[in-house]
This record gives C-alpha cells, structure tokens and sequence, in this order.
C-alpha cells in the first residue's frame, strides 16, 4: 500500500473514534480515511488491493460504522458499499478486530515494520536505504514473503544505525520490539481475526501513526 497524505476532501479535520460493540475506540475517522486513500491510489495495480479494500469495508462494517461514513471515506458510492456489505451479509458479524499495536501475529509485525520502514523513507525524502524496498512493496512487485522480511529488516536497521542521534527514541523502541516478535513468533490458541492482508494494512497505518504521535 502506498503513502498517502490524508485526503483534506474525505477525511473529516477532527477524527471521530470508531468503537467495537461494547468496546473502546478502535479506529479514527481519520486513520481508515488514509488507510483507503493509500488503497485507492493503487486501486488499478489488480485484484489483490480490490479484495482488500472489500475485506477493510466489512471490517468497518463491525466496528459499527454506517455504509454513508464508510462510501465518504472509500470515495466509492453508497449503492457500490451496499454491494460489498451484501456479498458478506449471509456469513454473519466476523470475530471482533484487536487494533491495539503490541500484537504478536506474523502478519501484524510484518505491517508493523513496513509502517516503520515508510516513516524512515518518508523523513529522508526517500533516501533512506529501504526506500527501494518500500517502494516494491507499496507498488506490488514485492510480496511479504520470509525473504523479503529479512531484506526489509536489515535495511531498516541500516538505517537506524545510520541516523541514530537524529531518530527519536521511538523508533528504535519500535524496531526492537518488532524484531524480537519476528524472531521469536508468538504462539496462539486461535488465529486473530482478519486476513493477512488487512492484519498487515492495520499495522502499518498504526505503526505510522504512532511515530508521528
């Protein structure tokens, strides 16, 4: 998924917390509004970012949010949500989505550390070492794959250890702690809710928020 500044247009100045049934605030307005404008800059790469936006809407469709807010934010027509809505309707409400940061799952960290390596590029104007990579992944012609993983690692130290006194502590804490759940996967009871691909989007929209406070 590529960078995307929020869309002044679509996403509302002040945010409005999304909440889970019974739940806190999981998501802003503001979040998801960049985490779509990233999604529809690359809309046209295939079907991969289609399906992922899809599975996003029915994501948001749990947290409650209404089909109106969700066509705003997906600059997309209410009549085309309602189409998206329906197609998973049948299957009933999904298990509740977790959007707190410090989870464990594989793809979580994955999206964790590409949301790190994002920021990295973007605060040296793309001449951090994993720009290059960054790039591949944001424009498909890299997948998340084991391999990838440890290129985008090594490179994100790089760049760490390049720019260590200017870096605000935040990121090295981030790094650290998502090097130390790549090395040493957590086991779980049951899978956490949500695809590969939406788990690793969430992450690194989160991730990137964190480091711009």
């Amino acid at each position: 998924m590529a960078a995307a500044e929020e869309n002044t247009r679509d996403t509302p100045r002040t945010p409005a917390a999304a909440a889970g049934p019974g739940g806190p605030p999981a998501l802003t307005e503001e979040q998801a509004g960049r985490m779509f404008a990233g999604m529809n800059d690359v809309i046209r790469a295939g079907e991969e970012m289609r399906r992922l936006r899809a599975e996003m809407i029915q994501v948001l469709t749990g947290f409650g949010w209404t089909q109106e807010r969700i066509a705003r934010l997906t600059d997309m027509s209410q009549p085309a949500v309602s189409k998206q809505v329906a197609k998973y309707r049948d299957a009933g409400p999904g298990p509740s989505m977790d959007v707190s940061l410090g989870q464990h799952d594989l793809p979580w960290l994955e999206g964790r550390l590409w949301g790190l390596a994002e920021d990295l590029s973007e605060t040296y104007d793309g001449a951090a070492r994993c720009t290059p990579c960054v790039g591949a992944l944001a424009r498909g012609k890299k997948r998340f794959t084991e391999r990838t993983v440890d290129e985008l690692r090594r490179l994100v130290e790089e760049d760490l250890r390049l720019h260590a006194a200017e870096l605000p502590a935040g990121h090295r804490e981030a790094y650290d702690e998502i090097s130390r759940g790549l090395d040493v996967p957590a086991g779980t009871a049951t899978a956490p809710a949500g695809s590969a691909s939406v788990r690793r989007a969430l992450a690194h929209r989160i991730q990137r928020d964190r480091l711009r406070g």
